[in-house]
């Protein structure tokens, strides 16, 4: 008899739990008709492709169609400078064989601002602007910044010379300093128009500056009538407005037109 008691009550527990999961199976099912509510459509990116330098290029390089690259960009990014895809699917050949009139680093956009097109010219040609000319003159450290004037920076030209006193003839000669140029780009040092191998100085004994046609003139006056000193300037000084021979400076009787540099000083002999 208690076996027989004991089997009912086993009987019991299994039905119980198998209308229990029956019941939670049921529920689960009737919930999964329920629809799956969807997620916020996300905006779609506009893009564009751009040209980039697909490595660093240097002043003065020839570009070539290894050097650059297609590269996707957020087209509210893109600036109207670069060159994009759609426009000009065939950039990459038509601007093979340009001159870099300014380095690019790896994955900057190119532009063409920063591009010439040599024709067969030399490289100081093809890079120097419309209406410039190229001038050499003599330098030495002492006159150039003690070497750490490089290609690209802003110079001040400045001439001098010995003159004898008009007061007294017996007495030390008066050594005066003047501006005759300012603001002007240094084109090279020597035959470099850039960096050698990273250097932070360029030491040489020739620096060519880019000049407008009037300031050509003075300069070469210039270096017939004493010695000419480079003074360094700042970066912040690129948009300056550079001096020329049109700007009111007093005119000597040589035809150089000048900014006193400070006062004349006497030496001894």
């Amino acid at each position: 008899m208690w076996k027989v008691k004991r089997m009912n009550t086993a009987r019991i527990v299994v039905l119980t739990v198998a209308i229990g999961a029956g019941g939670i199976a049921a529920y689960l099912a009737s919930g999964s008709d329920k629809p799956i509510p969807q997620a916020a459509p996300v905006a779609q990116l506009q893009t564009v492709d751009v040209l980039i330098a697909k490595s660093d290029i240097a002043l003065g390089q020839t570009v070539k169609p290894e050097d650059l690259q297609w590269q996707t960009w957020p087209q509210a990014t893109a600036s109207n400078t670069f060159i994009r895809r759609n426009d000009r699917p065939d950039a990459t050949t038509q601007i093979a064989g340009s001159i870099a009139r300014a380095p690019f680093i790896a994955g900057e956009p190119i532009r063409e601002q920063k591009l010439v097109k040599g024709n067969g010219s030399g490289f100081m040609a093809a890079i120097l602007p419309s209406g410039m000319r190229a001038v050499s003159t003599e330098i030495s450290p002492e006159t150039a910044a003690g070497g750490f004037i490089l290609p690209n920076d802003r110079v001040d030209v400045i001439l001098s010379k010995h003159e004898k006193n008009p007061d007294h003839a017996s007495s030390n000669d008066v050594v005066e300093a003047e501006i005759i140029l300012t603001n002007i780009r240094v084109l090279a040092i020597d035959q470099a128009p850039k960096e050698k191998d990273g250097q932070n100085t360029v030491v040489g004994k020739t620096v060519t500056l880019e000049l407008k046609p009037e300031q050509t003139a003075t300069l070469t006056a210039a270096r017939q009538a004493g010695t000419l000193s480079l003074a360094l300037r700042s970066i912040a000084d690129v948009n300056a407005v550079a001096s020329n021979a049109d700007d009111p400076a007093p005119k000597r009787s040589n035809g150089i037109n000048v900014i006193r540099y400070g006062v004349p000083t006497q030496t001894t002999k």
